[in-house]
């Protein structure tokens, strides 16, 4: 998402990827994730395998149900959510050479031929400075149509997806992380479970090493100042300070 939309995205929330129907004949809002980014955009991001006709459509429906879904009852429709649809599409969905496709909605003059402007006071108010900004916008990234070839870093996510392989080269946001789940993904299966017991004990040693040593030594240390406490008390008094003043004394240290 970060080399997609060219600015570093942060997760906010990982929201419910299957809305609810409202009524019997409603359909369910099935998607593959959908994310709050730190902007309080709403990431909705879809594989789609399989060749599926009205597949415009089903964007056109997951945006709308998105948008009624995250805004509260009483509340101005300027609080409306940013969506952005990402579709990580493996069939060749209508006609056109190129493999990313990018759509916003855009009021264009019938006459001027000049894109309609947010007012100063509405760039205010919604801090967006474009009208498109405020429509939902779709990201289609037809896989099969990559001809291999990565020129940059958004090609080489685009490359791993068509070919789960990463190129030791390759230096694209999140890349690393998934190269090292991918490299897990096809241990075979018995390796995968050692793998996943591994991490488990790791786990179960960090919490050990806290439960035993590391509270351990808080307690230690506790009752090393309570015995060099009394020990002081002992030498303070022995000095001719009266056991009131040294308790006073060693109190404010």
């Amino acid at each position: 998402m970060s080399e997609l939309l060219k600015e570093d995205i942060r997760i906010k929330n990982i929201l419910e990827s299957e809305g609810n129907k409202e009524t019997a004949e409603d359909k369910f809002n099935r998607v593959d994730m959908l994310v709050e980014n730190s902007k309080g955009e709403i990431i909705i991001v879809e594989v789609q395998v399989e060749d599926q006709l009205d597949y415009i459509q089903r964007l056109i429906y997951g945006t709308a149900k998105a948008i009624t879904e995250y805004i509260k009852q009483s509340v101005s429709y300027k609080e409306i959510k940013k969506i952005i649809s990402i579709s990580i599409l493996y069939f060749d969905l209508g006609q056109g050479d190129d493999y990313i496709y990018h759509g916003t909605t855009r009021l264009t003059g019938i006459h001027s031929h000049e894109d309609l402007k947010l007012s100063k006071k509405q760039q205010e108010e919604f801090q967006k400075d474009q009208i498109h900004k405020l429509f939902p916008e779709y990201y289609l990234i037809k896989v099969n149509q990559f001809n291999d070839l990565a020129r940059d870093r958004l090609d080489e996510w685009v490359y791993f997806l068509k070919n789960e392989t990463i190129k030791d080269n390759f230096t694209a946001k999140g890349l690393e992380a998934a190269k090292k789940k991918l490299d897990t993904m096809k241990l075979p299966e018995k390796e995968q479970l050692s793998y996943k017991y591994y991490l488990e004990s790791l786990h179960d040693r960090a919490s050990f090493y806290d439960s035993t040593y590391v509270q351990g030594e808080k307690k230690g240390r506790k009752e090393g100042r309570k015995e060099g406490m009394k020990e002081a008390l002992k030498k303070m008094i022995a000095s001719g300070i009266s056991e009131d003043e040294a308790v006073r004394i060693l109190g404010g240290l």
